[in-house]
């Protein structure tokens, strides 16, 4: 143990006579900051790419029908059968329910009985008349008479077919309203029948946003009930006044809706298209920074990071359109630019790039 101790001595000394030289303070601050310098700073980067891109304007609105119909008795009676139930798909014109007739029935073999009474009366006397036999005045009056009965068989035949409650449009049968042995009474609602096939959406646009809009613009329709997908949509109408209590204008939407997959009532978010850049240059809405008021992002190059100042465009769906600034063989840095500056040696890797393409 002696025998070290005049080492130990030295070499206290000599690490005393060091310090002394530069400044313990000094040392450290440099050494701290060269070693940050060299240290790569771990980044995610990915190069622009060409694309479609679409300037939108989001609403909310809900998803109804322009065909729904409700579905009246026209003539009193009893309910003595049901032939459909709610769900089931009907033609215009199809048998949903019959009502007791028989009253009716009876009433149009009455009628149609008095008719070919008079016809033959009449066609009797056609030959009388033809012959002068009979006054004119007689044979108009007979004339007259027919005419009458013809119009009263056909009002009673209209009614005994009225004890069928049939379908005025095609479409889903959407409610059920009566039960069997059920009176109804003349006008009395019995069904509901909607036409699913195509629904339609009304949307209350700002009048600053007018001019943006046109017929034939598309939409996306998202719904709660099915989040993530898409319906497509297409704007059919849009109205030419300006609604005065709310200063919003009426924008009609039309949506395809064969595959049956949304029904009157949802309540959907729309996304219209109002503009298109086709083949953009784009890049993750992430890439970009906010430095007084101008856009910029972080390049790669040799390692190294660099600040450019970039033009936008059109931003929609966590893309973002460069009108100038960047090419499509620049490398941008998508993630971890907090903590670049210019000149900052980082460490890339483009884990996003297929995320971003696609």
């Amino acid at each position: 143990m002696k025998a070290t101790t005049p080492i130990i001595a030295a070499l206290a000394l000599t690490g005393t006579a060091l310090l002394a030289g530069c400044g313990v303070g000094e040392a450290s601050i440099a050494d701290k900051e060269s070693i940050q310098a060299a240290t790569p700073v771990p980044v995610e980067v990915v190069q622009p790419a060409r694309a479609d891109i679409y300037a939108t304007y989001a609403a909310t609105a809900t998803i109804t029908s322009d065909a729904d119909a409700p579905v009246v008795a026209r003539v009193a009676g009893e309910v003595v059968e049901l032939l459909v139930e709610e769900g089931d798909y009907v033609v215009a014109g199809q048998v949903l329910a019959r009502l007791d007739g028989e009253r009716l029935r009876l009433e149009m073999l009455a009628a149609q009985a008095n008719l070919k009474r008079a016809r033959t009366e009449f066609e009797r006397n056609a030959d009388l008349s033809r012959r002068g036999l009979i006054s004119a005045s007689m044979f108009d009056n007979l004339q007259y008479e027919l005419d009458a009965l013809e119009a009263t068989y056909e009002l009673k035949k209209l009614s005994y077919d009225y004890s069928k409650i049939r379908a005025p449009i095609a479409g889903i049968v959407a409610s059920r309203e009566v039960k069997p042995g059920q009176h109804l009474n003349a006008n009395d609602v019995a069904f509901r029948i909607t036409d699913t096939s195509e629904l339609i959406a009304y949307l209350q646009i700002p009048q600053t946003e007018l001019t943006k809009f046109s017929v034939g613009h598309t939409v996306n329709i998202e719904v709660a009930s099915m989040p993530g997908v898409r319906f497509p949509a297409t704007i059919e109408r849009i109205g030419p006044t300006i609604d005065t209590r709310n200063g919003t204008f009426r924008a009609t939407a039309m949506i395809d809706n064969a595959a049956g997959n949304l029904a009157p009532g949802m309540f959907g978010r729309f996304t219209i298209a109002y503009e298109q850049h086709k083949n953009a240059l784009v890049v993750p809405a992430e890439a970009l920074l906010d430095e007084d008021g101008e856009s910029t992002v972080y390049i790669v190059t040799d390692g190294e990071a660099a600040l450019r100042t970039v033009l936008t465009g059109i931003e929609s769906e966590g893309k973002v359109e460069i009108l100038s600034g960047l090419s499509e063989s620049d490398i941008i840095v998508v993630v971890g630019h907090s903590g670049l500056r210019n000149g900052s040696k980082v460490l890339a890797s483009n884990t996003v790039q297929d995320r971003f393409a696609g």
